[in-house]
């Protein structure tokens, strides 16, 4: 009799490894335009060339900082043709803090798009306003107002009814034959562009929040610049 051994042979499952996923990118966003502002400091203020540690010409300082939207996108969200205001005060030389500060959305921005203007204008979405959010010491909230913005040359000007009417008019060197361009400063701390054109105020009026300055001399302080600034959208 011959005998059949039967033979079981172990089977082993192989594991397959599931593929390596990389991890989805925050959304983004980027705003490119132009932009001006006018302060209380005298022709020329001494803040930017101080990098922020000279006192202001009249101990403290005035500042609106307005912004033209070119082109614009928060995540999907576009921003086009839309403008805002960083209106605000500092007790004594910038680089000391302290400051207060407060944002005017233009009115013709829905909901969500104020949120955005809110998140990047504060520096709470990254960008070049976070890292000058930490002199801000006060706060003092967002309205939204219609903000008419005009640019000609070098001239600048915005007026949001009630609150703010400024203009100002580059300075161009000595001798220049129209269409004159301006002097500028380069490689500065400016938030809005390192290179920054110089300019005079004609007018600035501002009355907002608590925050209150008239002058019309001319002898005040004024920039003007393309900006182009990007970071991750956040959601507030």
């Amino acid at each position: 009799m011959v005998t059949v051994r039967r033979t079981t042979k172990k089977v082993t499952a192989t594991k397959t490894k599931a593929p390596k996923t990389k991890p989805e990118a925050a959304p983004t966003w980027r705003l490119s335009g132009d932009y001006f502002e006018t302060c209380s400091c005298t022709y020329l203020c001494p803040c930017v060339p101080t990098n922020l540690a000279g006192q202001p010409t009249k101990g403290h300082c005035y500042f609106a900082f307005v912004f033209h939207i070119e082109q614009g996108r928060y995540g999907d969200l576009k921003l086009d043709g839309l403008n805002f205001a960083i209106l605000g005060q500092s007790p004594g030389a910038m680089a000391e803090g302290n400051w207060s500060v407060g944002l005017i959305t233009d009115e013709r921005a829905r909901a969500e798009q104020q949120q955005a203007l809110t998140a990047i204008a504060s520096g709470q979405a990254g960008g070049p306003m976070a890292a000058v959010a930490s002199l801000i010491g006060r706060f003092l909230g967002v309205q939204a107002q219609p903000i008419r913005y005009q640019k000609a040359g070098m001239t600048r000007s915005v007026s949001i009814p009630e609150i703010l009417d400024q203009a100002i008019e580059g300075v161009a060197p000595m001798g220049s034959q129209p269409p004159a361009e301006p002097m500028y400063l380069d490689n500065t701390p400016h938030p809005a562009n390192k290179r920054l054109a110089l300019a005079r105020a004609v007018r600035s009026h501002l009355h907002a929040f608590e925050l209150n300055w008239d002058d019309a001399s001319g002898r005040n302080n004024g920039h003007f610049a393309p900006f182009n600034w990007q970071g991750t959208v956040v959601r507030v």
